[in-house]
């Protein structure tokens, strides 16, 4: 136990106060994450859309998500970004809380993406923040910080939001855009006279990037390929998942949720612990090898047994494969890149998972829809296997010659999600 708890004491020791601030700030953001768990159930319940016009509208999300990046970025570099953080918090909220009056499928859909645009801008500002406000010893603890927040707070937040979707759907939407707007005022009264700690000076990344593009790496775009496999399979947590809790098992919302927030509860529990014993022990890519079988184990498990307890053992397993795979793909590429070609390295490997969070709920509801839940599970089982050949067949050469990344390179990214 000692052990144990010297492990999180070491991780997270010397962190500065900006750092525990901007943390809090997603963590109540996170804990009101209660639309997009529940959003393939509000439009297929209430409003009563087709299977596949759920997946149209979760894939308006994922496009928001995109859209917020790339926008957020660049407001990032013209207004700052402490205005971007607070007004997309504050205005994502407000926007929030107009959605339940949005009843027509176009119209849904467009404000669930104008929605979700503006609250993703909110990811780019924020890991500029993080950057900018830790103590230059401790930048990548910082993000690792942000990611327990935000795993801490999911498991929060839908657990919640099954709760208030027994009395009304509406209510989620007025829970998860309050929450926006207290962090936004929180974030806003204890960063607006705060000056950075260590700013970065400017360089001369565009020149570099252009020098040394990761579009010209052959090897490593089918390594991104096989990262948006990975993620494609892994999104249905988000999508196909909820409405095969309601529809096979016909589980109330409360335990719908008390189900998908167990997955960042366990994110919560065990991932700084696993990454901190197993890097030291197996080489990157064997791990993201088993993480990527145990995402397809989850849910050909659905298929191979039956009973509500293994509903239990399926999100575990998927859970696990997300703390296997994922920050492992990140040490991989920092791994790849080297120092001059990171942030454009890094930047397509985040593309790839918001391309994968808008493809997957259209390709999960479609097949849903004309082949059922078992034709899904049998092909996310196959996709899986297929990532995880690619994977042992391609990424052992990718580090040859490489140097092994230090603490301070391995950059943590974390999920789009409200």
């Amino acid at each position: 136990m000692k052990q144990f708890t010297s492990l999180y004491r070491n991780a997270y020791g010397g962190l500065s106060q900006e750092a525990w601030m901007l943390a809090l700030v997603m963590f109540i953001n996170r804990s009101g994450s209660m639309v997009l768990p529940f959003l393939s159930i509000y439009v297929t319940g209430p409003l009563g859309f087709s299977v596949e016009q759920a997946g149209i509208i979760l894939g308006a999300f994922g496009l928001g998500a995109i859209a917020g990046s790339f926008l957020g970025g660049w407001l990032s570099d013209k207004i700052g970004q402490f205005y971007v953080q607070f007004l997309s918090l504050f205005v994502g909220g407000f926007l929030f809380l107009f959605i339940p009056l949005f009843t027509n499928f176009v119209s849904l859909a467009l404000a669930i993406f104008i929605a979700s645009t503006v609250i993703e801008c909110l990811r780019p500002a924020n890991s500029a923040s993080v950057a900018i406000y830790a103590r230059p010893e401790n930048v990548t603890r910082a993000f690792s910080l942000n990611r327990m927040a935000l795993n801490l707070g999911f498991s929060i937040g839908p657990a919640l939001g099954g709760l208030l979707a027994t009395f009304s759907y509406e209510w989620l939407f007025i829970a998860d855009g309050l929450t926006c707007i207290a962090a936004s005022f929180l974030f806003f009264f204890y960063f607006r006279n705060k000056n950075p700690r260590n700013e970065a000076p400017q360089q001369n990344k565009a020149a570099a990037i252009v020098e040394e593009s990761p579009y010209r790496d052959r090897p490593f775009l089918l390594f991104i390929a096989l990262c948006s496999l990975f993620a494609m399979v892994f999104f249905q947590l988000f999508n196909t998942l909820p409405l095969y809790y309601r529809e096979v098992y016909a589980l109330p919302e409360w335990r719908i949720g008390t189900l998908l927030g167990l997955n960042g509860l366990i994110v919560f529990t065990v991932e700084m612990v696993l990454v901190y014993l197993l890097e030291k022990r197996f080489k990157l890519w064997r791990i993201i090898v088993v993480g990527c079988l145990l995402n397809g184990l989850s849910f050909l498990l659905l298929n191979l047994t039956s009973g509500a307890y293994m509903l239990y053992v399926s999100i575990f397993l998927l859970s696990m494969a997300e703390v296997l795979a994922m920050p492992f793909m990140v040490s991989f590429i920092v791994q790849r890149a080297g120092e001059r070609k990171r942030g454009a390295y890094l930047g397509l490997y985040s593309f790839s998972f918001a391309l994968a969070f808008v493809v997957a709920p259209y390709l999960g509801t479609q097949l849903v829809s004309h082949f059922g839940f078992s034709t899904l599970w049998w092909i996310l089982g196959g996709i899986s296997a297929f990532t995880a050949l690619g994977f042992y067949l391609i990424a052992p050469g990718l580090l040859k010659g490489r140097p092994k990344a230090t603490e301070q390179e391995a950059v943590p990214l974390d999920l789009p999600a409200v």
